[in-house]
């Protein structure tokens, strides 16, 4: 079954893997909607090139993935404008690097409310139209750091472990309802939030922007390469597809041999 005319809803779209998930749905013939921050006038060009990448129309969102109303309105108006919403990719995540001891208290409230608890929001507003529909694909944007752990990185850590559970609680929820629902674990992707990260590590190592990534990649990630935006995207199309209709409830890792070691 073609994809063209589905509905597409994707948090944290305006830059990086959001966007790139958002252009790979437009280019399979989605309606898309897009989330996240930005001035108009980069919303309007990304609504533009969604147009010109396929999507037969396109909307945006600003609803702040920390508040429940707003994700539920954000998906009414959706289903309002489209109809439905068939594909949910649940890609808005932020990161803060520190200690347990040093982690600021709002720092962890933000970071769970924003990589999890928001995902469940979304879940939930959008299962009774799928379970109607008895179609449906949700896909969880975890990380690879959702299958093992990081120093100094409690929160997020903690966020993606929960967001693979949630992937299986989903999936066995509605195993008879014809919705999926799998979880993508990237290792490390070069986005605006690696790149702070790579930015941080030069500025306390001495170290040139070459080196940090070279000393980044070296600690983890074997292929020494980062994940390509494009690459996970490819993923979650194919996790869309009829040929993913018996996936369900799996964390796919894609991580440059992270989790082999």
């Amino acid at each position: 079954m073609s994809l063209a005319k589905k509905t597409a809803l994707v948090t944290g779209s305006t830059s990086g893997i959001g966007l790139a998930m958002a252009t790979a749905f437009a280019k399979q013939g989605c309606n898309i909607v897009i989330n996240g921050f930005g001035e108009q006038s980069l919303i309007d060009s990304i609504l533009k090139d969604l147009k010109a990448a396929g999507a037969p129309d396109a909307m945006y969102s600003g609803a702040d993935m920390r508040k429940a109303d707003q994700i539920a309105a954000m998906v009414t108006d959706a289903e309002k404008k489209f109809g439905s919403v068939d594909i949910v990719i649940n890609n808005a995540g932020i990161q803060f690097v520190a200690s347990i001891g040093e982690l600021p208290s709002e720092k962890w409230d933000d970071i769970i409310a924003i990589n999890l608890t928001a995902p469940f929001h979304v879940t939930k507003a959008v299962l009774p139209g799928m379970q109607k529909r008895q179609w449906g694909r949700i896909i969880n944007l975890a990380s690879v750091q959702g299958l093992v752990g990081s120093i100094n990185k409690s929160a997020y850590v903690a966020s993606k472990h929960g967001i693979i559970g949630l992937t299986k609680v989903t999936a066995l929820e509605n195993a008879t309802k014809g919705i999926t629902c799998n979880a993508i674990c990237p290792g490390f992707t070069l986005t605006p939030l690696v790149q702070k990260q790579l930015d941080a590590r030069a500025a306390e190592r001495n170290l040139s922007p070459e080196q940090a990534v070279e000393s980044l990649l070296g600690e983890k990630q074997p292929m020494m390469k980062f994940i390509e935006t494009d690459q996970l995207a490819a993923l979650a199309v194919f996790l869309a597809s009829d040929a993913a209709e018996r996936m369900t409830g799996v964390a796919l890792p894609m991580d440059g041999g992270w989790t082999a070691q």
